[in-house]
């Protein structure tokens, strides 16, 4: 159930993506209460939080929560928290209100039960989640080499520490199976590198060597790929 969408630039890429995803929280607002957007870290993802952020959607009824937390606090550079909270609630999406997993435990592990009720407590499924794509091929904090990897395809758990063998800081990560209770799985990734680890992933092999993997071929809920260079 995987579609790739391609687009000639950046630009593109956006718009489409923005419209994709007001048109999915706008279903779900007009049915239930609430609607629950999850979205990922990293400076991909910004002209996209940019150009959300001033959609005209009952805000005040859409929760905001993260894929993944690098566990450092929210004023801290590298965490996720604190760019979502910088480029997308603001403007009309000031009202929306943001479920982070950071909770100030010395470690993710010590915050899992925490979280795990806060997730709980929001309606299911997800009406949207929009996961990146590192050039090792992990979603979420789902790294190739971890070793939390297994436990993270496979626990029914919906979230789970994580510590990269390369990359820096402790994760909490939502688990595969959490990604999974969505209506909608949005793939955002972009340049040739990238590409090519797609292409990679769409071959046979091991989902250990390439997490996509585990993404793209699960059958339950529709992901859409959106790429371009």
């Amino acid at each position: 159930m995987c579609t790739l969408r391609e687009f000639t630039d950046q630009a593109r890429l956006t718009a489409a993506l923005v419209q994709h995803v007001a048109q999915r929280l706008k279903a779900d607002l007009a049915k239930q209460d609430q609607a629950v957007l999850v979205v990922s870290g990293g400076r991909s993802p910004v002209p996209f939080f940019q150009a959300l952020a001033g959609q005209p959607l009952a805000w005040s009824r859409v929760a905001v929560t993260l894929a993944d937390e690098r566990w450092v606090p929210p004023d801290h550079v590298d965490s996720n928290e604190a760019l979502v909270r910088e480029h997308l609630l603001k403007g009309p999406a000031a009202t929306a209100r943001m479920v982070p997993l950071w909770t100030g435990d010395s470690t993710p592990e010590e915050a899992v039960a925490e979280v795990s009720a806060n997730l709980a407590a929001l309606p299911s499924p997800f009406s949207e989640v929009i996961l990146g794509m590192g050039e090792d091929g992990h979603i979420a904090s789902l790294f190739p080499g971890a070793a939390e990897l297994p436990v993270g395809l496979a626990t029914e758990a919906p979230v789970l520490a994580v510590h990269p063998p390369r990359a820096p800081h402790a994760r909490l990560s939502l688990s595969l199976q959490a990604l999974l209770q969505s209506r909608d799985l949005v793939l955002m990734i972009s340049g040739a590198p990238k590409r090519a680890i797609l292409e990679r992933a769409l071959e046979d092999g091991p989902v250990e060597a390439l997490p996509v993997r585990a993404l793209l071929r699960q059958t339950a809920v529709p992901v859409s790929v959106f790429w371009a260079p």
